[in-house]
């Protein structure tokens, strides 16, 4: 007899890795209930001969994932301005879950960062699976070549590629402690309203990006340059006088929640490198803020 609950304890571990292949929770919960889905229109004979249903729902999970990566390519085509990954409180615990311990290259928590996770929409489908199977999840690269349809040295080859180009776009990250430091004098600033503070904290190539997902209102386009980011966050509370802003904290360490009546209104994060903010995340879409009601 087969055990339900031992297959259902797996839910969370995968939800965690769809997640950080997908980008979204939605997606993410999507692509796991297809892998269960699959498992349970196979027979009992076939369910039966698998000797690791872990191992093998993780396999088939990544699988799923790397279909739905190619088809969300097509459909971010005509999404309304910028797309952002949806960002997770600090005691999510999609933050947490894993199936197997990670290496040291990537820590749990910083493997669902908005900084990360931008990082990770620029690799391809398979250089996303197979990196964050390996460098987040330990899964050897025998399994992991299954998942992506390669051998085992093509699927390191692809985890080589990725990790080379996060380290290039991650050169100078902050660590957490100054990363907060950073948005504390940030936020300093920007409830003072003091633009030379803040155009001070911000890199001269700092980019903003705001979700709005057509739902709400929010930059269609990128936001460029120090003077320009700095005069656009100090318009933003003319924009929503009633907004609450409190500091929460996210895998990106400290961060921004903004609220409405008590309501989730939206989420701000920071990337922050070699003591300035290079980065600024603003995630509005109300499809995104499940986690945060």
């Amino acid at each position: 007899m087969e055990d339900v609950d031992a297959l259902e304890s797996e839910r969370r571990g995968l939800i965690g890795l769809a997640y950080r292949l997908l980008g979204t929770v939605a997606d993410a919960e999507d692509a796991v209930q297809e892998t269960y889905v699959r498992w349970y229109r196979m027979t009992g004979e076939e369910r039966a001969a698998i000797r690791n249903p872990g191992a093998w729902l993780t396999r088939v999970a990544s699988r799923v994932c790397l279909d739905m990566l190619g088809s969300a390519r097509a459909r971010r085509e005509s999404y309304v301005g910028e797309w952002l990954p949806e960002p997770v409180p600090g005691e999510s615990a999609i933050a947490a879950s894993a199936p197997l311990d990670p290496l040291d290259r990537v820590t749990l928590d910083d493997s669902v960062s908005t900084a990360l996770l931008v990082v990770l929409e620029s690799l391809t489908p398979a250089e996303r699976v197979a990196f964050v199977l390996h460098d987040v999840f330990g899964v050897p690269f025998a399994e992991i070549a299954e998942a992506v349809g390669r051998t085992p040295d093509a699927a390191r080859q692809l985890a080589s590629q990725a990790r080379r180009r996060v380290r290039e776009r991650r050169a100078g990250a902050a660590t957490r402690e100054e990363h907060d430091a950073v948005a504390r004098a940030f936020a300093d600033a920007t409830t003072t309203g003091d633009l030379s503070a803040l155009v001070a904290l911000l890199d001269p190539d700092v980019v903003l990006r705001a979700d709005g997902g057509g739902l709400v209102s929010a930059a269609r386009r990128p936001v460029l340059g120090a003077d320009r980011v700095a005069r656009f966050l100090l318009g933003l509370p003319h924009l929503l006088p009633e907004a609450q802003v409190e500091p929460t904290v996210t895998a990106d360490g400290l961060a921004f929640l903004v609220t409405v009546d008590g309501r989730a209104d939206s989420v701000m994060t920071l990337e922050v490198a070699v003591g300035r903010v290079t980065g600024v995340y603003i995630v509005r879409n109300p499809h995104k803020l499940t986690l945060w009601r």
